[in-house]
């Protein structure tokens, strides 16, 4: 539970568009979870949409990508903008998969938060997660 917060921090996992490798976005919201974080997955082939509409639903705190189609200059720009026009801008949007550096650094320099490598240990995608989230919210 994050102590600023009171409660604990709430993260939306999803996967958009056709890519159905799911077994990283799933290994990582057992991770979340198991951190003490409150977890909603909404499972495979989500448009930006939906996980912006269920992420609006659900009040949380970050949202979580998980893009292997090559699809992320597309998806994370997307939901930026979907996210913008919500009013969500104390909310963090971050992911991971394969993504190239330079797109990476691109979608950095746009508000995306840190975009995560396969490999990345699960301690630093919490300890991440949880540093915005106490950085950026405090209700």
């Amino acid at each position: 539970m994050n102590q600023k917060l009171n409660r604990p921090i709430r993260v939306l996992v999803a996967k958009v568009g056709l890519d159905g490798h799911d077994r990283g976005a799933k290994v990582i919201a057992t991770s979340l979870r198991d951190a003490g974080m409150e977890v909603i997955y909404t499972g495979l082939r989500q448009t930006p949409e939906m996980v912006v509409n269920a992420a609006l639903q659900e009040d949380v705190d970050a949202i979580g990508i998980s893009i292997l189609s090559g699809a992320h200059m597309t998806v994370f720009p997307k939901i930026m903008n979907l996210m913008k026009e919500k009013g969500m801008e104390d909310v963090l949007l971050t992911g991971g998969g394969i993504i190239p550096d330079k797109d990476r650094e691109t979608l950095n320099n746009m508000g995306v938060g840190e975009l995560f490598a396969p490999g990345t240990t699960m301690s630093s995608i919490v300890e991440y997660i949880s540093k915005w989230v106490e950085d950026n919210r405090s209700f």
